[in-house]
C-alpha cells in the first residue's frame, strides 16, 4: 500500500534557506544556507521545536518560524508594529481582550 502525504512536505528552497540561516544564528545548525531540506537542517528544527517544548514535526510550525523571526511578512502596512494580523480572541459574551488604546473599552465585533 502506497502512502500518501497531505499537505507540506518540504519547504521551497528560498524559505528553506531562510530557516537555516535562521537556524545557524540561533546556533542550532552548523555551516553554510543551502537552501536543501536535508537530515542536518531537519535535525536543527527538531530541536529547536523541542527546546522550545513543541512537538517535533517533519516541517516547522507556525510557532517555530515566528520564534526564528519568520514569521508573517508585515511589508505594505502602514503601521507594521501595532498590526493585527490575526483575529481577535472573542469570549462566549463576545468580548475581545481589552483594548487599551480606547480606555478599555471592550472591543465588538
Amino acid at each position: 500500500m502506497a502512502w500518501k502525504y497531505h499537505g507540506q512536505q518540504k519547504p521551497d528552497s528560498q524559505r528553506t534557506r531562510d530557516i537555516q540561516e535562521a537556524l545557524i544564528r540561533q546556533n542550532y545548525l552548523r555551516g553554510g544556507a543551502s537552501g536543501v531540506w536535508d537530515q542536518n537542517t531537519r535535525l536543527a528544527m527538531a530541536r529547536f521545536q523541542a527546546d522550545h517544548g513543541w512537538q517535533t514535526k517533519m516541517v516547522p510550525d507556525a510557532r517555530a518560524l515566528i520564534a526564528l523571526g519568520l514569521g508573517p511578512s508585515h511589508d505594505g502596512l502602514i503601521n507594521p508594529e501595532t498590526a493585527m494580523t490575526s483575529a481577535p480572541i472573542v469570549s462566549g459574551d463576545g468580548a475581545s481582550d481589552r483594548d487599551l488604546s480606547s480606555g478599555g473599552a471592550p472591543f465588538r465585533q
